[in-house]
């Protein structure tokens, strides 16, 4: 069998290439994207196909598709070029005041809606050069975490869904309902035929993707009858207001909600087990001092949530 290429006769340039041909689908695009000349990419495809022996992209009518090789490629690619990067930009010495990175965080509009804003006014004050990119995660996502979170700096979200992962608790938090004011179905308090009787909005309804409460709701016998799945907790009271729906919703995100015509917010009539919030990342990221540090700032602004 013959042995693999050592890295030395490698071009790191054909990475960058590969994944804006993988990503672009055309030579031509991919060219503007990397500010190439177009035969100046053509020969680093002729390279890679060398290499691969693939032809990388095959014309199909009068477009151009990836090979079954291209879209395996295309799995590894970006992550694979988003560590080179990190490794080169890593400094034997770093100061947060003087750092000009980009952290790019997984999570829900629920998590970053509620610890998003602290943190990152914690940033300007400590870090002014430093940016945060919030990313909506999605099922698939959370399923292959192992591998997402290769090329991030993290996700937020609940315990439950991750384990053999590196993980710091942040806030935790309990839920609420919605209802609409104009609700007649539901008084003062709701009971736990109202939610039997009622429909709902679900913010996730999957085997994979769903929320501790509306899970706790099926294990105690009751099956909500959906009306509408928004993945969005922020769009929820938009679906609530107006309706008979009624809605679960994270307490903390629900304080935003009391001032909104149309919505009220209620206690559940069961005891709705509280949720803890985590920041989970890859363990390639352990020793990183900017990481590190970036642990730290969204801890302290964490704690904030639970000050008076």
């Amino acid at each position: 069998m013959p042995e693999n290429p050592p890295l030395s006769r490698l071009d790191l340039n054909l990475l960058v290439s590969l994944d804006a041909l993988l990503s672009e689908r055309s030579v031509t695009r991919a060219a503007e994207r990397l500010h190439l000349s177009q035969p100046a990419l053509s020969a680093s495809l002729a390279r890679l196909r060398t290499h691969f022996n693939d032809p990388i992209l095959a014309r199909r009518g009068n477009a151009y598709e990836l090979t079954p090789l291209a879209v395996r490629l295309a799995e590894h690619t970006s992550t694979a070029l988003e560590s080179a990067r990190r490794v080169f930009e890593s400094q034997a010495t770093w100061t947060p005041h003087e750092s000009t990175r980009e952290f790019t965080i997984y999570g829900s509009d629920y998590g970053f809606a509620t610890l998003g804003p602290r943190a990152t006014t914690l940033a300007s004050e400590i870090a002014p050069g430093v940016r945060f990119r919030f990313v909506l995660h999605s099922p698939t996502v959370v399923g292959d975490a192992m591998h997402y979170l290769r090329s991030v700096d993290g996700m937020i979200l609940p315990h439950g869904f991750l384990s053999d992962l590196p993980y710091t608790d942040l806030w935790s938090d309990d839920w609420v309902l919605l209802a609409a004011d104009t609700n007649t179905r539901i008084g003062e308090t709701a009971t736990m035929a109202d939610l039997a009787e009622s429909p709902w909005v679900f913010t996730y309804q999957s085997r994979t993707a769903y929320t501790s409460a509306t899970q706790q709701l099926q294990q105690l016998g009751l099956e909500p009858r959906v009306d509408a799945v928004v993945e969005s907790f922020l769009a929820l009271p938009h679906f609530v207001a107006g309706s008979d729906r009624l809605a679960l919703v994270q307490r903390q995100l629900a304080a935003s909600f009391r001032g909104m015509p149309g919505i009220r917010v209620l206690p559940p009539p069961f005891d709705a087990t509280p949720i803890v919030d985590a920041l989970w990342w890859h363990p390639v990221h352990n020793r990183d001092p900017e990481h590190a540090w970036m642990r730290e700032l969204l801890a302290q602004a964490a704690s904030e949530l639970s000050s008076p």
